[in-house]
C-alpha cells in the first residue's frame, strides 16, 4: 500500500483515507438501495461497511497523516491492508448471512479476526508511537 519511503508515510495516510471514502460512497449506495426498496435485511452489514471502512480507515488516515513516522516501516502497511481487508470481508460475510444463513459464518468468522487483528495492530503502532498531549497541541495551529 505504501514503501517504507520518508513519502510512504503521506502515501500510507493518502491511501487510506482514498479508500475510507469509496467504501462511504458505496456504503451510502448500499443504504439508499435498501430505503428505496424498503428491505433493510442487509442493515447490519450496512453498518459494519460503513464503521470499519469509512470511519476505522478514514481515522487511521488522519492518524498516519498527523504522525507519519507511525506509518512507516511494515507494521502500518501490514496494519492498513489488514484493515481494508477486513473491512470489506466482514460487511460481505454478515450480508451473505442475512441472505444465505449460517452456511457463511466462516466468512462472518474470518472477517471479524482480520478486523480484530487490525484493530489491535493500529492500537499496538498508536501506543509505540505514541499520541501524547505535548505532541497534539503542537500540531495545532493556534496561530
Amino acid at each position: 500500500m505504501a514503501s517504507s519511503s520518508p513519502n510512504g508515510g503521506a502515501m500510507l495516510a493518502s491511501n487510506l483515507l482514498r479508500i475510507s471514502v469509496v467504501l462511504f460512497v458505496v456504503g451510502i449506495g448500499f443504504g439508499i438501495g435498501m430505503g428505496v426498496a424498503e428491505d433493510f435485511t442487509l442493515a447490519p452489514a450496512h453498518a459494519h461497511l460503513n464503521l470499519l471502512g469509512f470511519v476505522g480507515l478514514f481515522l487511521a488516515g488522519l492518524y498516519y497523516h498527523a504522525f507519519p513516522a507511525a506509518a512507516t516501516g511494515p507494521l502500518a502497511r501490514i496494519q492498513a491492508w489488514l484493515s481494508v481487508i477486513g473491512a470489506v470481508i466482514f460487511p460481505i460475510g454478515i450480508a451473505a448471512i442475512r441472505i444465505g444463513g449460517p452456511t457463511y459464518r466462516p466468512v462472518v468468522v474470518v472477517g471479524s479476526l482480520v478486523v480484530f487483528v487490525g484493530a489491535a495492530l493500529f492500537a499496538f503502532i498508536v501506543f509505540r508511537n505514541g499520541a501524547g498531549r505535548d505532541e497534539l497541541q503542537s500540531k495545532i495551529d493556534v496561530g
